[in-house]
């Protein structure tokens, strides 16, 4: 039996919309940036204690936090692949989970034994403890899109203006719950918030906010922002939209203030649309846009491999943050970060390129399932040794994985 879905009316948009290409890319390259230029790292008596450098610059982060960008533009890109060629919701969603998933396994494969190595060889265990957990926080994002990527098929049919009031409501009303001290209902934003945002890309694909150009566009980044600042201000949402110590957080889980800001973001973004398609030229942006997974992934570990040496083998600390030495140090040390990671690319960035898919409907379901265990595992306890659940989620993952890759015909019997 096949999840067959009728497919929605053809986008206005092209397929391959520069413009979607471009969010996709800058927005990448922007959170990895931000995890570059954050850190604060400080020796305290051998344990490794993290600060976070736009702790004193809250209002930084209304423009340096753009995943709502990002699943905007991951939104436009699934509803114009899913409309692009008819075909199975099963087959679809078994070729973008696989896409999603695959490039995930080298880097389990170097993180599960790495901390055990590393411990081996004599580093302190609170720096690794912290190291490994790092790693695989990154991993929500692919958790959440997951989400987003299994729904597509579904939500492309549902009338957005009836949709959007009802993701909107149901964020502010989990805010309402969860700041009236039911903290875990917050979770459920993660539905709430990233599939409003993803639902957004979909009314782009389909060529709705064309109208959103020039002084409509800078309207709406005005009326989003103020909206912003008017939910600061009158609480009880943290002016930071990035997690802070000490403080509730608007992105872990998302509120419904992460809406604002993301109206604020787009409305900027289709005001400078076509500057920033000049942003990046072609070859540039056919270069860069297969390797922005390859690029997230392997980012942390880049920063870990650059502090961890600073750190325990040199015995830096970061200067105070904008100061005049942190400025001076920073192309340096962004420099490093960069080198490490163009090299962590040319190993791993072969990866993005995902093997054949076969699925069924069974197979399919299964395997989001499995898929889904894996990656929110590996979110919550990174690849911290001593413990057998990281192994446990990248099976998981991993199994998922073999469950939508096309099986080999066998081969047939000597007469």
């Amino acid at each position: 039996m096949s999840m067959t879905l009728p497919h929605p009316v053809p986008p206005v948009a092209s397929p391959r919309d520069p413009f979607v290409d471009v969010l996709r890319v800058l927005g990448m390259v922007l959170v990895v940036v931000q995890h570059w230029t954050m850190p604060v790292l400080i020796d305290r008596g051998g344990d490794l204690v993290t600060g976070n450098a736009l702790a004193s610059v809250p209002l930084v982060t209304w423009i340096s936090q753009v995943m709502p960008l990002v699943f905007f533009a991951g939104g436009a890109a699934n509803y114009l692949s899913w409309v692009s060629k008819p075909q199975s919701a099963e087959k679809w969603i078994g070729k973008r989970v696989v896409r999603l998933g695959w490039p995930v396994l080298p880097l389990i494969a170097v993180w599960l034994p790495l901390p055990y190595l590393l411990g081996a060889l004599g580093i302190p265990a609170q720096p690794l403890d912290v190291a490994s957990r790092l790693v695989g926080q990154l991993l929500w994002f692919l958790a959440v899109y997951l989400l987003a990527v299994v729904t597509t098929p579904l939500l492309a049919r549902l009338d957005a203006r009836v949709l959007l009031p009802l993701l909107a409501a149901g964020a502010f009303a989990v805010d309402w719950v969860r700041f009236s001290g039911f903290e875990a209902a917050g979770y459920l934003n993660v539905a709430f918030v990233w599939l409003a945002v993803h639902q957004i890309g979909f009314l782009y694909a389909q060529g709705r906010l064309g109208a959103l150009t020039g002084r409509r566009a800078l309207t709406l980044a005005a009326a989003g922002f103020g909206l912003t600042a008017a939910m600061v201000i009158a609480g009880p949402y943290p002016a930071s939209m990035i997690g802070m110590p000490g403080s509730p957080s608007n992105m872990a889980p998302p509120s419904a203030v992460m809406l604002a800001v993301f109206a604020g973001q787009l409305g900027l973004a289709l005001w400078a649309r076509e500057r920033l398609n000049r942003a990046l030229p072609a070859p540039v942006l056919r270069w860069l846009a297969p390797r922005m997974m390859t690029f997230y992934l392997w980012h942390m570990t880049a920063l870990i491999t650059v502090g961890g040496v600073a750190f325990l083998g040199f015995g830096a600390q970061t200067p105070e943050p904008w100061s005049a030495t942190w400025w001076m140090l920073l192309p340096i040390w962004l420099g490093w970060l960069a080198l490490v990671l163009t090299v962590l690319t040319a190993l791993f960035g072969r990866f993005e390129a995902a093997p054949p898919t076969s699925s069924t409907p069974l197979r399919t379901v299964t395997a989001v399932g499995l898929s889904a265990a894996g990656l929110l595992t590996l979110t919550v306890t990174g690849f911290t040794p001593g413990t057998f659940v990281p192994a446990a989620g990248s099976a998981a993952l991993a199994l998922g994985m073999a469950l939508l890759l096309r099986r080999r015909a066998a081969a047939p019997l000597p007469r």
